[in-house]
Order: C-alpha cells, then structure tokens, then sequence
C-alpha cells in the first residue's frame, strides 16, 4: 500500500519531545483498514516514509481517530524543514 498526502510538522514538548505530522482522515481510514494485517501492537503501524528526497523506517502512531507520524530529527533537519511546514508525505506500507 502506498499513500500520499500533505500535511503540517508539529511539536509535541512532552517529556520526550519530537516532531510529527498528522496523516489526514481519509488516508487514516485507509490505514486503519490495513492495520489488523500490519500492526505489532498498541495499534502502531511500521512504515516506510519519505519527504522530498529523504526515506526512513518508523512507526505510525494511532491519535484522535486519525495517525500520526514521527518525523525524525535527521529528516527535519536534512531537509531544512521547521514547525509549521507542509510537506508531502508518501507511506509506503508492507501489507
């Protein structure tokens, strides 16, 4: 399964802060779909993902109904990405 969407990167300042994007509800409602044939647990899904030239491993987390996704530090700043940037995401999804 491959999605793509846009969306903006977010701070979460809790007692491990990181960045995230939320995946929009139409595409979360395609992953929860896959989700039974794919999830290791707690409802999070392992992923492929990419913003613009840069691709990494992780784990989409189920919040509010929807995901989200983590997006590390070496991606941010490779890309030159900052708090409030919209970015196209592309998932890639082993189902």
């Amino acid at each position: 399964m491959e999605l793509e969407f846009t969306g903006e990167i977010w701070h979460w300042r809790g007692p491990s802060p990181y960045h995230f994007v939320t995946v929009p509800d139409d595409e979360s409602a395609e992953l929860k779909e896959a989700a039974a044939l794919v999830t290791y647990g707690w409802g999070m899904i392992p992923v492929r993902a990419r913003i613009e030239a840069t691709e990494w491993r992780t784990s989409l987390f189920p919040k509010d109904g929807r995901y989200i996704i983590p997006v590390k530090d070496v991606v941010r700043l490779g890309e030159n990405l900052q708090v409030g940037d919209v970015v196209t995401v592309t998932l890639f999804v082993d189902v």
